[in-house]
């Protein structure tokens, strides 16, 4: 079982075919119903936010299983399927790619007063949301631009998020899952799954081994951003002291790598920029610190907070103050359920087996024609080597 993490394929620039994408909505909507019916809204939600899980409901409705449009695709056929079922199914479906990821917060409260919920529930709901992909674009600092964010939620509450981000330069999209079930603080290791074929240098301040940096870095905002100001001008000054870089040519990049105080060369984003002054980024300190924020997430959560202020502070806590974040790539090479050559870990028989035995469940009970049944449950049983 993956615990945590995020997943990496290949990224699809192709249009889904409409007869495809209207056979997906049609068994994704029955496999949906069944659920519900046998389990809950609840377990849906939850099953959602697990990666191999959604990477095999995918898989079964026929997508390709290394490329990004399963995650966008799937989203959208499931969100298509369950519209006018929303209600009778307690099953909520916000978000979406590009330009209907924007829109979550709206429809999240659209349901919200459609089912009759305190103002404080669904915004409770729609903060979740907008901090996912806060988190997932400022404090997992990996190369990817997060461009498709969607929101589930059942009448109960129980909600998952499943968004993807883009690395133009490696052509990779990488899928991140969230679950309110797993989801204990949203700014340490909150990721129900990042799954990967590509891992890549990262900044990690979601890491339990970056709390000492997140709670320096809270501490730099709070003492005042005159004491602030002068731990950067301090810090631009002698930036060339401080570092020694290293450029290492990866591919069709170029990796910089520093080091600080004579330890290990290791990398860091802000390596290759020469940290001159930047008015913006200084405007966006100085109300961070005019705000004094209670906590980390609430610094996080502020209009303007993005990735160059959270790097910009962790720098400063690093390089000053000793405080060094995780470097380490959240995602897991955890594809499904392992390899047959035990990469990128040997095949997990008894999570194998019951995914198996779900979806020939499933199947066995969906209103399509016998042949069509037949051919879905020869497919499962395929790929289980029976």
């Amino acid at each position: 079982m993956v615990k945590r993490g995020v997943a990496t394929f290949t990224l699809d620039t192709g249009q889904c075919p409409r007869w495809l994408f209207e056979r997906m909505a049609r068994l994704g909507g029955q496999v949906a119903e069944i659920i519900v019916e046998e389990f809950g809204p609840d377990e849906f939600i939850r099953r959602l936010g697990d990666p191999a899980w959604f990477q095999s409901l995918g898989t079964v409705l026929a997508f390709d299983w290394n490329a990004s449009g399963l995650t966008t695709i799937l989203t959208a056929a499931l969100k298509e399927s369950l519209r006018g079922r929303e209600t009778r199914l307690g099953l909520f479906i916000c978000g979406g790619k590009g330009r209907t990821s924007r829109r979550t917060p709206q429809e999240i409260a659209s349901w919200g007063q459609i089912l009759g919920l305190s103002e404080n529930r669904y915004a409770g709901l729609a903060y979740n949301s907008r901090m996912a992909a806060k988190v997932d674009s400022a404090l997992v600092q990996d190369g990817y631009q997060i461009y498709h964010h969607a929101f589930f939620f059942s009448r109960n509450g129980a909600w998952a998020v499943v968004q993807q981000g883009m690395n133009t330069g490696s052509q990779t999209a990488r899928r991140y899952h969230w679950s309110s079930e797993r989801v204990t603080d949203l700014v340490c290791e909150p990721h129900s799954g990042i799954i990967t074929q590509r891992r890549n240098p990262t900044l990690d301040l979601t890491a339990r081994a970056s709390t000492g940096n997140r709670q320096l870095s809270l501490d730099l905002v709070r003492s005042g951003h005159a004491s602030l100001e002068k731990e950067i001008k301090v810090l631009r000054r002698y930036w060339s002291n401080y570092v020694r870089t290293l450029a290492i040519k990866s591919g069709q990049q170029e990796m910089v790598f520093l080091e600080l105080a004579d330890r290990e060369f290791h990398w860091h984003p802000v390596a290759g920029e020469s940290f001159r002054s930047s008015p913006y980024l200084d405007r966006i300190l100085a109300r961070v610190c005019e705000r004094n924020p209670e906590s980390y997430e609430t610094m996080l959560s502020l209009a303007g907070v993005g990735p160059r202020t959270m790097r910009a502070l962790s720098l400063v806590a690093e390089v000053i103050y000793g405080a060094r974040p995780s470097y380490e790539d959240p995602a897991r090479y955890s594809f499904a359920h392992g390899g047959k050559d035990a990469t990128p870990y040997p095949v997990d028989r008894a999570t194998y087996d019951r995914s198996i035995e779900f979806f020939e469940r499933v199947i066995r009970r969906m209103r399509i024609g016998q042949v069509e049944k037949d051919a879905l449950l020869k497919k499962i049983s395929r790929s289980g080597g029976r």
